[in-house]
């Protein structure tokens, strides 16, 4: 029987890229040698790491003002890392904080600047995104998470910025799950390990233009300069993770990109919502008009319910089902990755649930 994984992350990916990605383990572009046995400054890796590149590029819509780095550390390193290369520590930084990650990054940012948290659901226990916010002239830049895998909200729009102010976005649960106009982004993050490969590998998108900026001493490895200058590779990359995310790109390519990236994932998110607001056993957790394409969040109607939910799904081979262990209830992650057959079978079973 099929295993249906719902997993938040690590997360599911396409069969076919697990299976070049396995074949690469013993004979990587039938050189007799295993992906994880050649060099990083070898021919084979920068053409994959190249290919990564052009790949994300070609999706985000950018020229050569922007550089992609693939980066380690996960996006938890750019909580710090985006500040300590941006902001100086008389400048000022908006944040938006509709969620765990998102407070996370705050957390880290105070230590590098003036930090304005100019919106926040965290009162609401971060169920709904924040509209009616200003970001003031004279802001450095403004940071936002796109997707909040725990709650189960996302951004479904580009929030404004006043002029000479910078954007940053954390995309590391939604990334490349519909098209994006990416030259409205200053600075892209986002950890691989959900849309785009294992984890492992961090992806930066960043318009070089805005680099060079503050007055403190970055440390080397730290420093987004360094690794412009050095196309990624001033020291060892996570090879093996940028060569599967470079897979996974080929794939979202083959399926038709961003455009058929956005069908498939909104026909699986209507399709979930569409009975947890049907069913009497089961209720949303977020705004409506917030609710994530990634990650829905849901909970029963009983913790008797909730455990007896749990364990039909795990008789069924439905797995990654459980909330967050900081909010309970349940979540269902859907990246692109994930048929919609998984997401019908689900629903199936909500639907035959007779506690």
């Amino acid at each position: 029987m099929k295993i249906h994984n719902f997993s938040a992350g690590p997360a599911i990916l396409p069969k076919s890229v697990l299976e070049e990605a396995a074949q690469a383990l013993l004979n990587f572009n039938n050189r007799g040698l295993s992906i994880l046995e050649v060099s990083h400054r070898g021919k084979d890796i920068i053409a994959v790491v190249d290919e990564a590149e052009a790949l994300i590029k070609e999706f985000l819509a950018v020229g050569d003002d922007y550089k992609v780095l693939f980066l380690s550390g996960g996006a938890s390193t750019q909580f710090f890392m985006v500040p300590m290369n941006l902001l100086n520590e008389d400048e000022t930084a908006a944040y938006l904080n509709t969620g765990v990650w998102a407070d996370k990054a705050i957390e880290q940012a105070v230590n590098y600047g003036n930090i304005d948290v100019v919106a926040s659901s965290k009162d609401s226990n971060f169920t709904f995104i924040p509209k009616d916010y200003k970001v003031k002239p004279g802001t450095k830049f403004l940071h936002y998470t796109s997707n909040n895998t725990v709650y189960g909200t996302q951004f479904h729009h580009i929030p404004e910025v006043p002029e000479g102010c910078l954007l940053v976005a954390d995309m590391s649960s939604d990334i490349f799950c519909r098209p994006v106009d990416g030259k409205k982004f200053d600075l892209i993050y986002a950890g691989a390990q959900k849309n785009l490969g294992p984890a492992g590998v961090t992806i930066v998108v960043v318009k070089k233009s805005i680099l060079g900026t503050v007055t403190r001493k970055i440390p080397t490895m730290l420093d987004y300069s360094v690794h412009v200058k050095n196309e990624s590779m001033y020291n060892t990359p996570p090879v093996y993770p940028i060569y599967v995310t470079m897979l996974t790109l080929r794939w979202i390519k083959a399926m038709g990109g961003l455009t058929a990236m956005e069908r498939r994932n909104r026909e699986k998110a209507e399709l979930l919502y569409a009975e947890i607001d049907r069913n009497p056993y089961f209720k949303g957790t977020t705004a409506v008009e917030d609710r994530s394409w990634m990650n829905a969040t849901f909970l029963a109607d009983s913790p008797e319910h909730e455990a007896a939910f749990l364990e039909y799904c795990k008789a069924n081979k439905v797995d990654g089902i459980a909330g967050h262990r900081s909010v309970g209830g349940f979540r269902a992650s859907m990246y692109n990755a994930m048929d919609l057959d998984s997401v019908q079978f689900l629903v199936e079973l909500m639907q035959n649930f007779k506690p």
